[in-house]
């Protein structure tokens, strides 16, 4: 039998379904995105892990994080500090939900 009362969720993406807040999972989700973007630039240098960490001034067991994916070993500006040693340029694009009534 179908519970009507209680019909599943369903979230726009992974972190607002793992996440308690839409500030943590707004905030994850720019880590996941910076975390993605480094680890490809970082495998794209074809270089020894001890040569990427050192260009990236940290130690060779924080990059192998980065490249293992460890998202909760990271902050956002931490990730943003690794972004720009690598050579990224970091920018934030806002979306503002529905219209802008409230602004008129």
């Amino acid at each position: 039998m179908k519970d009507h009362q209680n019909p599943p969720q369903r979230f726009s993406n992974i972190w607002d379904a793992l996440e308690d807040t839409p500030q943590e999972a707004a905030n994850m989700r720019l880590r996941a995105k910076l975390m993605r973007t480094l680890c490809e630039t970082i495998r794209a240098w074809e270089l020894p892990q001890k040569e990427a960490a050192k260009r990236l001034g940290i130690t060779q067991p924080r990059l192998n994080d980065v490249l293992n994916g460890k998202i909760d070993k990271f902050s956002l500006d931490a990730l943003v500090n690794l972004s720009a040693a690598a050579k990224l340029e970091v920018d934030l694009c806002f979306q503002l939900p529905g219209s802008l009534e409230w602004a008129t």
